[in-house]
């Protein structure tokens, strides 16, 4: 064994056998819970087909002789909404529920059904406006609606990031700029060095949703900024862990990671909108709605499945992209904060949450980030690499 191998194994074995055997538990069992959902998605979507819901709807709604955009918008409004109540029982559970038992969450029901409420709120607007345009493109576009529909996508999620960190994030979470003192100062200093702005790192009170290990960026051009949660802190992160980390954030800002993102939403939403145009039409055979149109707003609930069926399978693809920027992001933050062990310890602590050693055919289908394992030896390889230059 190498020593970069060594000191892997020996962080690893930090690891209590309950804490593994809990993490390997949660993490796989996470599986199921996401199969579940689509389950619990399919089984509504077909109840609703069966009461026809939806066809009453449009019923009263073209009463009112609306415009196509307004039809498209309502339909898509309150498929949303309606979903959201009927799959609550299941969101509880998987969402609140199995994270408390979990001791992954602290948060009340309570405040959970209320930011759940709020979120869904807000989802329901973003969904309704986007749909509206991607509407507007299958009636117009003719086949190759689908080009032009990942690009609106693409315009989207670049406008929800811009908008996110001013108008979004700050209704669940208290966002305050990191306060004078040696972990201030040790973040800027790594900023400048990066010529990253100093007035873009806040410490935020993820707390009250949850009792996980991390930081994050989010927002684009002007809105960017990084945000450590007070959990680190409250479980004892050190000044090297939270070197580590947040230079790992500043790597996600600085190799314009959200900027990349913003494309590859695009290319993927375009790539999901061809699907779509060819699977629709076969769906709603197959559930049972023969000669439906796709330009047919009241038939948003198959065309929500089929979307939803796609980005299920989609996801290697996805976190193959995800876990690159990861993978990029630690080399940064090796390169500008130096401190492989800090990392460490800090990846250990994420390992409550995500088994640490998946095969490589687990990671590759369900990881969006490289496993706590692989990031280990990695920090252990730039740290048996790069030894402390002795003073002259």
């Amino acid at each position: 064994m190498s020593d970069a191998e060594l000191a892997t194994e020996a962080y690893l074995k930090t690891l209590s056998p309950e804490a593994l055997s809990k993490a390997v538990a949660y993490t796989q069992g996470g599986y199921l819970v996401e199969l579940g959902g689509l389950l619990v998605m399919v089984i509504l979507t077909i109840l609703l087909l069966k009461l026809r819901l939806f066809s009453k709807l449009d019923l009263l709604i073209q009463a009112k002789k609306p415009r196509p955009w307004t039809a498209a918008f309502v339909h898509v409004f309150v498929y949303t909404i309606l979903m959201a109540i009927l799959s609550l029982p299941w969101m509880i559970y998987a969402q609140w529920y199995r994270e408390k038992e979990f001791g992954l969450t602290s948060q009340p029901l309570f405040e959970f059904l209320t930011e759940a409420a709020i979120s869904q709120g807000i989802s329901a607007l973003i969904l309704g406006l986007l749909m509206m345009f991607i509407y507007g493109l299958i009636r117009r576009a003719g086949q190759l609606w689908w080009v032009w529909a990942g690009g609106v996508s693409s315009i989207f999620m670049a406008g929800l990031m811009v908008a996110s960190p001013i108008f979004l994030e700050p209704i669940f979470n208290t966002y305050t700029p990191v306060p004078e003192g040696a972990v201030r100062t040790a973040i800027v200093d790594m900023a400048k060095m990066r010529n990253i702005p100093t007035d873009k790192i806040f410490y935020y009170d993820g707390s009250k949703q949850s009792n996980r290990y991390t930081a994050n960026v989010a927002g684009l051009f002007g809105s960017a900024r990084i945000a450590i949660s007070d959990t680190m802190l409250k479980k004892g992160a050190d000044m090297a862990e939270i070197r580590a980390v947040v230079a790992h954030e500043m790597g996600h800002y600085a190799l314009l990671h959200t900027l990349r993102s913003v494309a590859f939403v695009g290319i993927s939403a375009m790539t999901g909108f061809f699907l779509v145009n060819l699977l629709f039409g076969p769906l709603g055979a197959l559930l049972g709605q023969r000669g439906v149109q796709l330009s047919d707003p009241s038939q948003f609930l198959i065309l929500s499945l089929l979307i939803s069926l796609i980005a299920y399978f989609y996801q290697p693809i996805s976190n193959s992209y995800t876990r690159l920027g990861e993978t990029e992001a630690d080399r940064f933050s090796m390169e500008l904060a130096g401190e492989p062990d800090g990392m460490a310890r800090a990846l250990i602590m994420t390992a409550e949450y995500r088994a640490p050693s998946p095969s490589d055919l687990e990671e590759t289908l369900f990881y969006t980030h490289p496993s706590v394992e692989k990031r280990i030896r990695r920090a252990m390889e730039w740290k048996y690499a790069n030894p402390p230059k002795k003073p002259a």
